[in-house]
């Protein structure tokens, strides 16, 4: 539906007043430019698919995906799933078709609560009722009062005489009224609202099509006839003006119903449609439910709360033109139905069907054709079956069946997601996936939903070519927990482009020193630290993946690199891995590079799910020229770098970070000499790498005889009485 409407605006047509051969066309065209977008975003973006060659992309207006897609409908029929019937729908006036209720989103809307009087027939008493739709007083068939109404109870089982019209509507009693809202009575219209329709199929009422499925008033409309909704309120109310009946006007917001592609308020028109039946398997889709694995967990509930709102079967049909068409025919003599066998993609608007008599009556008069199409989540629901060449390739469906994955956003969850595992469920009685991966939205930068029509769109590929692909995966991670809204920000996004920056200078400064065998070397206690917290993020980030999770990696792996390996062990150990004069044995100097290598290499495998373009890189030049890293496993928490050192590093941070300070608040720089640095014991073990990281002369770990001859800084637990001494 949204090419069509696309279709009409950059061609200057209307799908209904264009030959359908054409306008399809027309769709195809824009398709084919999109596609061309879509796939160049996913290129450039490196999102892992088997393969974005042509065939390998599947489409779902291919002839080869609605053949299939008109296959399951075929099953579906045939095991009597699938029926006709007339009754009233949600209908869009703009896309000028039938919806399902998963196809409505709510709106609060302002509009005008109208305070309208009633004559009472036979009385001088007159009744007051507030509405939305003063439109809808030609298809008003009973005034609603709640049972318990005092103000109302003279009036039990009299008669209305509606304004405009002089029609009578009997006053009956009934729970449905709420008599908070308004005046408490209630007018009852075919069709107003979800009550209306629920009211007229429980008291039996008959009702009075006022609305056309163009949107626009019918004869039962009287001098209203052939004006939109919007125009016949304006004039009903300017009538009841005139006619003295209009007693006051309220503005109000009103949660109104809304067509999700066009956001025009629905109608509900009773027209006849295809009915998949759903109401049926809601207990069985409950229980197909909880075998299923999701990410987040508490999403889940989205699903399960759209299958126990679910109150009506779902119509399939849409009476419009790019859609995989309904393979049904009707005979010309006896008027049924007929089906053909699956295999074929059927067109039945422009081709007839393989047959020559009717099934059903053996007559030969011919047969006309179904022009509806499906519903677009008919097709979209078999997409993970599709991908396992379902009907196609049994023996390759049999081996990967049931999908293992889902991924998708939240705010398709209740079509999707959910007619994917109704469809599938149907089709084969068993689930469709393990698991369902349901991601939050990107907002703007107010928090708003993006679209078209607000303007607000941030468009991925000018962000790319600016700041890279790795760098846009690695802003998503880092947003937000997977199922929570992102907030754009381009300074938040620039900051992820920033830390991929630091990681490219660490890998160049890294790249100045041999890779050593590890037999060669000798690990300090600065090398063991830093490979116990290398541990540990191993362990942290691994859980995060297990999750689905990208924001538990992105963020570790971050905040080790930047604010624990760059900042601390990298200046602790830098001397030492040159080694200028010898300060240390070779072995010492060995276990610098190793320890510095070490953390690259793990650092970046960790992320190469998340930047797959730069890991890429380093890794081929630094440590395997002919090897990609997305074939490496995934690393593993080595047990002989589990050491207690971890529990110095709060410690060893605030003790670098407040001699750097120190320095800096007496204007020299990092490098400047120290005369006698005094530290906390429990960093003895880390002396060497200290004194030559901070230039010291001496350094001692033990509080100096005279302190007030220092510059003396709390640092870690104030109870163990830890404090550092420096004198420059």
């Amino acid at each position: 539906m949204p090419i069509e409407v696309q279709a009409e605006k950059e061609f200057g047509l209307k799908m209904r007043e264009t030959p359908r051969d054409k306008f399809i066309d027309f769709c195809r065209q824009l398709l084919d430019k999109y596609e061309e977008d879509i796939l160049s975003i996913t290129r450039k973006l490196g999102l892992s698919c088997n393969s974005l060659e042509s065939d390998a992309v599947y489409r779902t207006d291919s002839a080869e995906y609605r053949r299939v897609t008109q296959a399951t409908f075929i099953q579906l029929w045939k095991k009597g799933l699938v029926y006709e019937d007339k009754r009233p729908n949600n209908y869009c006036t703009e896309c000028g078709t039938t919806i399902a209720d998963a196809e409505i989103e709510y709106r609060e809307l302002e509009t005008s609560l109208n305070y309208i009087r009633f004559k009472v027939k036979g009385s001088s008493e007159e009744l007051v009722i507030a509405t939305t739709r003063p439109e809808l007083l030609c298809a008003c068939a009973c005034i609603l009062i709640h049972p318990d109404d005092e103000r109302y109870r003279n009036y039990y089982g009299k008669t209305a005489i509606l304004p405009i019209y002089g029609k009578e509507a009997p006053i009956i009693t009934n729970p449905a009224a709420q008599k908070e809202f308004g005046t408490g009575a209630a007018m009852i219209c075919s069709y107003g609202d979800y009550t209306d329709v629920r009211l007229f199929r429980e008291l039996g009422l008959t009702p009075v099509a006022a609305i056309d499925n163009d949107g626009r008033m019918t004869e039962a409309a009287g001098e209203f006839k052939g004006l939109t909704v919007k125009q016949a309120r304006k004039a009903a109310i300017d009538k009841l003006v005139a006619q003295g009946t209009l007693v006051k006007q309220e503005k109000i917001v009103h949660r109104t119903p809304v067509c999700w592609r066009s956001r025009t308020p629905i109608e509900f028109i009773a027209m006849s449609e295809l009915y998949l039946k759903q109401l049926d398997f809601i207990e069985e889709l409950r229980n197909v439910v909880d075998k299923i694995e999701f990410y987040p967990p508490e999403n889940k509930q989205i699903l399960v709360s759209w299958i126990n709102s679910v109150t009506m079967d779902w119509p399939i049909s849409r009476r419009r033109y790019y859609g995989t068409e309904i393979p049904l025919w009707y005979c010309l003599k006896c008027g049924k139905p007929v089906i053909p066998p699956p295999g074929e993609y059927y067109q039945p608007w422009k081709n007839q069907p393989p047959l020559k008599q009717c099934p059903h009556c053996g007559g030969r008069k011919g047969f006309k054709g179904e022009e509806r199409t499906f519903d677009t989540w008919f097709d979209s629901g078999i997409s993970q079956l599709q991908i396992m060449r379902y009907l196609r390739d049994e023996k390759f469906f049999k081996r990967l069946f049931p999908c293992s994955i889902r991924p998708q956003g939240k705010d398709i969850v209740r079509t999707w997601c959910y007619y994917s595992i109704l469809r599938t469920y149907q089709l084969l009685e068993k689930t469709a996936f393990e698991k369902v991966w349901i991601s939050g939205m990107v907002m703007d930068d107010k928090g708003e939903r993006m679209s078209k029509s607000r303007g607000n769109v941030v468009w991925p590929t000018p962000l790319i070519d600016k700041y890279g692909a790795d760098a846009v995966r690695l802003w998503g991670c880092l947003e937000a927990r997977l199922g929570s809204d992102i907030i754009f920000s381009e300074a938040r996004l620039a900051g992820a482009r920033r830390f991929l920056t630091k990681l490219w200078n660490i890998s160049k400064f890294i790249s100045t020193f041999p890779i050593p065998d590890e037999k060669e070397t000798e690990l300090l206690p600065a090398d063991k630290w830093i490979l116990t917290e290398l541990n540990q993020m191993i362990s942290e980030t691994r859980k995060g993946y297990e999750v689905l999770d990208f924001n538990i990696p992105a963020t570790k792996t971050r905040n080790f690199t930047w604010e624990t390996f760059a900042s601390h062990y990298l200046e602790m150990v830098k001397a030492r891995a040159y080694n200028k004069g010898n300060t240390y044995s070779e072995k010492q100097q060995k276990g610098a590079w190793y320890s510095l290598h070490k953390c690259l290499e793990t650092i970046i495998k960790i992320v190469a799910p998340i930047c797959p373009f730069m890991t890429e890189e380093i890794y081929r030049r630094l440590y395997s020229p002919k090897t990609s890293i997305h074939l490496q496993s995934y690393p593993r928490p080595e047990q002989e770098w589990d050491t207690p050192l971890t529990n110095q590093t709060s410690l060893i941070i605030e003790a670098n970070s407040a001699i750097w300070k120190t320095k800096k608040d007496r204007k020299l720089s990092l490098n400047s000499p120290i005369k006698n640095l005094h530290l906390p014991e429990d960093l003895e073990p880390f002396g060497d790498d200290l004194k030559t990281m901070h230039n010291a002369k001496n350094i001692s770990f033990k509080p100096p005889a005279k302190t007030d001859e220092y510059t003396s800084v709390d640092v870690g637990e104030h109870k163990k009485g830890n404090k550092i001494y420096i004198q420059l």
